[in-house]
C-alpha cells in the first residue's frame, strides 16, 4: 500500500483530559453548514454511503447536509412503496447537534409523502433500542401494514458528525440489499438537484394528520421487567451508577429507577451539544464511546462509590461497564461474562438456541459458549447479520466486539433486533445481584480457566481503491506461511456461521489471529487482533498483520 503507518496508534497528550475551548465544535457554524453546504456529486465522498449502521458524515465536510437527509428520506419513502410497507414509521433522534435539523428535514419529506409518522412525546430524545422495540411490538401478529423506523444518530461519533439509519420491518439495521437500494435512489436525487423529492414546511408537517406521538420512554421502561430480573436487582439493593454521556437515554434512567425502585444514581444528566463534559478519546477528539478508558475516565474515577456502574453511547445502543474489581471492562470481557451468566439463568430459553458473535470478537466467547453448552454462530461485522436469528429465536444472545449486544426476553421471545446498551448495562447489576460477584470477577475466573487473551483494534490509512481491493481478497492471495512465529492454520474471507463475505480477511494461528477489513465511512482499514500469548505477542501480530495486508494488496496492484 502507498500509505505507511505504524500498526500501533499514537495516544494523544489530550487523551482522558477535559477538552479545551478550542476543541469544542462551533454549533452555529455547524448548523449553518448543514443548510448551506451542498454536496458535489462529482466528489465520491459527498455521496450517500451506508456503512454497517447507516449514513454518517459532517456538515463541515459536506458529507452530512440537508440535501443528504432530504434525499435519503425520499428514497426511504420510495422504498416503502416499492416493498408495500404501509404501517407507521417510528422516528427517533439522539442528542448530536445535527440530529434536530435532520429530524426537521426528514419530517418535512415524510409528511409530504403521507407517511404515518410516530414521534416521541414532548420531542424527547429516543434511544435506538426503543425504536427497535416499538417496531417489533407494533408488528407482532400482523401480516400487513407493518411498521418500520428511522433513527437519526451517528452513534458515538464526535459532536460535529450526523447520522441517519433505517430500520425495516424486522426492527434491526437494514440489510445490504435494502441500503444499496436506498443509497442508489438517494444519490440519484442528489445528482439531479433533488428533483422528485417531495417536501412541505415543518409547521405543516408537524400539524399534518399523518403526524402522531408515541410514548417511547414509558413503553420501553415498563417492558424492561420482561427482559431482566428486576426483583433480584432490587432485592439485593445493588448500588448502581450511570452516566448517559449526554445521550438519548438521559431521561430514561430516572424513570427506570423510579418504576422498579432501584438504587440507581445518574452521575451526569447534562445535555450539551458540544459534549464539553466528556474527556477526550485516545486521539484527542471528543467521542462518546463507553468502551474507551479515555472517554470514560470520569465514571471510572467513581467506581468505588458503586457495586457496578455503566454508561451508554449517544443513541444508547452500546454499553460500557465499570466494576470495582477491574475498572472499565473491555467489551469482549463483558460479553464473555454476560454469556456465561445468561445461559445459566434463563430457564425458559430453548436449549437449541445459539450464541451470536462477529468474526472480530474474542475467541474467549468461543470457549464460554462451549462451556455453557451452546453452539456458536459467527457472522461478519454488522449487527444486521444477527437479525433473522433473533427474530426466529435461533439466537438467544448476539454481541459484537464494539460493545453492542442484545438478548431475548425472559420467556425466550424477541426483545430487540438492534443493539441495546440499556439492557446490557442493567444486566451487569442482575449478574452481580444473583452471583454475588461483579462481571470483572466473573471474567477473571474464566481467564484462569481458558487463558487471558490480549486484544486490540487499530486503524491504518487506505484509499477508496485500496479498500475495494481489501474487500475482495481471496485466501490464495496471502502468501505468508506464519503469523508471529506460528504456522497460519486458516485464512477466512467468509464468516463460518452464515458463509457471508466478511469484506476482508481473517488469519488464524494457534495462539493468535488478526482480521482486516475496510471502513465503510472513513479512508482507513481496521485491524483487529488477539493473542493468548500476551501483549508483546499481540503487538507482533498487529505489526505483521499490517505487513501481510500491504504485501497482499501490493501484489494485486502488480497483477
Amino acid at each position: 500500500m502507498t500509505n505507511k503507518t505504524s500498526a500501533l496508534p499514537e495516544i494523544s497528550c489530550l487523551a482522558g483530559k477535559q477538552p479545551t475551548p478550542a476543541m469544542l465544535v462551533d454549533i452555529p457554524k455547524l448548523i449553518t453548514a448543514y443548510y448551506t453546504n451542498l454536496p458535489d456529486f462529482s466528489i465520491v465522498e459527498h455521496r450517500v454511503a451506508f456503512g454497517t449502521s447507516g449514513h454518517r458524515g459532517s456538515a463541515f465536510r459536506s458529507t452530512f447536509n440537508e440535501w443528504h437527509v432530504l434525499a435519503i428520506t425520499q428514497a426511504i419513502c420510495d422504498y416503502r412503496k416499492h416493498r408495500g410497507i404501509g404501517g407507521p414509521l417510528f422516528l427517533g433522534i439522539d442528542t448530536h447537534p445535527l440530529s434536530m435539523p435532520a429530524y426537521t428535514s426528514a419530517l418535512e419529506v415524510l409528511a409530504a409523502n403521507d407517511v404515518e409518522v410516530m414521534l416521541s412525546k414532548k420531542s424527547e430524545y429516543t434511544p435506538t433500542p426503543a425504536i427497535s422495540r416499538a417496531i417489533l411490538t407494533y408488528n407482532r401478529g400482523r401480516k400487513a401494514s407493518l411498521a418500520d423506523g428511522i433513527v437519526i444518530t451517528p452513534s458515538h461519533n464526535p459532536p460535529e458528525d450526523g447520522g441517519f439509519k433505517y430500520d425495516p420491518t424486522n426492527g434491526g439495521p437494514a440489510e445490504t440489499d435494502t441500503t444499496n437500494w436506498i443509497g442508489k435512489r438517494a444519490n440519484e436525487f442528489i445528482q439531479t438537484n433533488l428533483k422528485g423529492v417531495k417536501r412541505i414546511s415543518f409547521e405543516r408537517a408537524r400539524r399534518a394528520a399523518t403526524t402522531h406521538h408515541y410514548d417511547f420512554l414509558n413503553a420501553y421502561v415498563e417492558d424492561l421487567g420482561n427482559v431482566l430480573d428486576m426483583d433480584a436487582i432490587r432485592g439485593a439493593n445493588i448500588a448502581m451508577g450511570v452516566d448517559p454521556l449526554g445521550g438519548a437515554g438521559v431521561h430514561y434512567w430516572e424513570r427506570i429507577a423510579d418504576h422498579y425502585r432501584l438504587n440507581l444514581t445518574s452521575v451526569n444528566n447534562v445535555v450539551d451539544p458540544t459534549f464539553r463534559f466528556m474527556t477526550a478519546d485516545w486521539d484527542g477528539r471528543i467521542r462518546m464511546d463507553p468502551s474507551s478508558p479515555y472517554a470514560m475516565r470520569s465514571l471510572i474515577s467513581l467506581k468505588e462509590r458503586f457495586d457496578v456502574a455503566f454508561a451508554c453511547d449517544t443513541d444508547h445502543d452500546r454499553h460500557g461497564i465499570v466494576t470495582k474489581s477491574a475498572g472499565l471492562l473491555p467489551p469482549n470481557h463483558y460479553l464473555a461474562s454476560a454469556i456465561f451468566y445468561l445461559f445459566q439463568h434463563r430457564p425458559k430459553w430453548a436449549k437449541a438456541t445459539a450464541v451470536g458473535k462477529t468474526v472480530v470478537s474474542s475467541q474467549m466467547i468461543d470457549h464460554v459458549a462451549a462451556k455453557v453448552g451452546r453452539a456458536l454462530y459467527e457472522v461478519p461485522v454488522g449487527f444486521k447479520w444477527f437479525v433473522p436469528g433473533l427474530l426466529d429465536g435461533s439466537l438467544s444472545f448476539a454481541g459484537e466486539e464494539s460493545a453492542g449486544a442484545t438478548f431475548l426476553r425472559l420467556d425466550g421471545s424477541v426483545w430487540t433486533t438492534d443493539k441495546d446498551g440499556i439492557v446490557l448495562a442493567l444486566l451487569s447489576a442482575e449478574l452481580t445481584a444473583r452471583l454475588g460477584r461483579d462481571p470483572g470477577e466473573i471474567y477473571d475466573s474464566l481467564a484462569r480457566e481458558f487463558g487471558n487473551p490480549a486484544y486490540d483494534r487499530v486503524n491504518a490509512p487506505a484509499t477508496l481503491e485500496q479498500k475495494r481491493k481489501l474487500g475482495r481478497l481471496s485466501p490464495q492471495q496471502v502468501h505468508s506461511a506464519e503469523l508471529a512465529g506460528e504456522r497460519i492454520q486458516s485464512i477466512l474471507t467468509e464468516a463460518p456461521g452464515n458463509h457471508a463475505p466478511i469484506g476482508g480477511l481473517k488469519v488464524i494461528a494457534k495462539s493468535g489471529w488478526f482480521a482486516a477489513r475496510p471502513s465503510g465511512t472513513e479512508d482507513i482499514y481496521k485491524i483487529y487482533a488477539e493473542s493468548f500469548s500476551g501483549t508483546a505477542h499481540l503487538h507482533r501480530v498487529l505489526s505483521e498483520a499490517q505487513a501481510i495486508v500491504e504485501s497482499t494488496l501490493a501484489d494485486e496492484d502488480g497483477d
